[in-house]
């Protein structure tokens, strides 16, 4: 019988990183806690832990309300317990004008609010002391209907030839295979006691412009795919009744800025670490179902707070 590895506690489970995760640390021998918000005290869920995952995260129409609060709760229980956080950070740190290549060291410059809630947020596990670890990654690729842009715009006419992209279709953009960051979690959460007390680990995954993406799905789907501009005025139109669109027009940028992640520290740090080939990727991608990109699709107490 295996022995377990340790304990990691998730929260949002049932979202899109908290799903990965927890999916990826069962799968290499740790015992889960899976955090109920209906049910659970999280200084009592934590204790004993040792990893929490964060995967916690409001709608964008709610963060400006609600990420301080998660954050220092978070912060106090890992604090209390002594586990380290696993945070999955984005890009909108780095702000506009940033890349083409975002390492570790390059500056939090964000002048966008999401941007600027997002380095706030890292500000403050850095600034506790809690062991904290960073695994900074781009847009995903899922393996089910998550809500993301791949699966509920790029793809939603994949059926059809078309790749509908949202920007212009030679700049390169980065992309994270969810199972793969996943998995590069789990194994640098089982060299914890190398890392730094705050690690930013930028994950590479893959970086493609529309043009490339569009060629790797047709060896995926093993038919013609044409990429094509996305129209960007519906999402204008819905601002007024729909609270998401604001902040995925705010962060449109991302899809015009040349970017893709370093990944010397992730090389560094588990040299071993290969990707799941791309068209391997793209092929469990796809075919995924209709839902608003970047909306919670998790059910249950916790579910508003599930990436």
């Amino acid at each position: 019988m295996t022995r377990e590895k340790g304990t990691a506690l998730i929260l949002g489970g049932s979202g899109r990183f908290g799903r990965a995760t927890a999916e990826a640390f069962a799968k290499a021998g740790w015992h889960l806690r899976r955090f109920d918000r209906a049910r659970d005290s999280l200084p009592e869920a934590a204790m004993g832990a040792d990893i929490i995952v964060n995967g916690w995260n409001p709608p964008y129409h709610r963060w400006a309300a609600e990420l301080p609060g998660l954050t220092a709760q978070v912060i106090e229980a890992a604090r209390a317990s002594g586990a380290r956080v696993i945070i999955p950070g984005n890009v909108y740190v780095f702000g506009a004008g940033s890349g083409p290549v975002l390492s570790e060291s390059a500056p939090h410059a964000a002048a966008n609010p999401l941007g600027r809630l997002r380095t706030r947020m890292e500000a403050a596990f850095r600034a506790a002391g809690v062991p904290t670890l960073v695994v900074r990654a781009g847009d995903f690729l899922d393996t089910r209907a998550s809500g993301n842009w791949f699966d509920m715009v790029l793809t939603k006419r994949l059926d059809r030839g078309r790749l509908t992209y949202p920007g212009p279709l030679d700049v390169p953009h980065a992309w994270a295979y969810l199972p793969d960051m996943a998995r590069a979690a789990v194994e640098l959460a089982e060299r914890r006691e190398t890392l730094r007390t705050f690690e930013d680990v930028p994950f590479p995954g893959y970086t493609l412009t529309g043009r490339e993406l569009a060629a790797a799905l047709a060896r995926a789907s093993g038919r013609p795919v044409r990429a094509r501009r996305m129209a960007w005025w519906p999402l204008r139109l819905a601002r007024p009744v729909w609270p998401l669109a604001s902040g995925l027009l705010e962060m449109r940028y991302l899809w015009a800025m040349p970017h893709r992640l370093d990944g010397d520290r992730l090389a560094r740090l588990l040299p071993e670490f290969r990707n799941t080939p791309l068209d391997v990727a793209l092929a469990s991608a796809i075919g995924q179902a209709d839902i608003h990109p970047d909306e919670p699709v998790a059910r249950g107490a916790d579910a508003a707070l599930a990436q």
